[in-house]
């Protein structure tokens, strides 16, 4: 990924539940396969919600 973000140091928080989170790093949930899929939503919208803010 690029270096051209001003605010690439910047913190974000994403609220997302420990299965999510788990899913993201890989773990497989048989039971319920919309969890990653969840996840990287949420991580995707706090990401454009932080790029796209007016103040930045």
């Amino acid at each position: 990924m690029s270096n051209n973000f001003p605010q690439g140091e910047e913190i974000i928080n994403v609220q997302m539940t420990v299965k999510e989170a788990l899913a993201l790093t890989g773990a497989k949930f048989n039971q319920n396969h919309k969890l990653e899929t969840d996840a990287i939503k949420k991580l995707k919208q706090t990401l454009e919600d932080k790029l796209l803010a007016p103040n930045h």
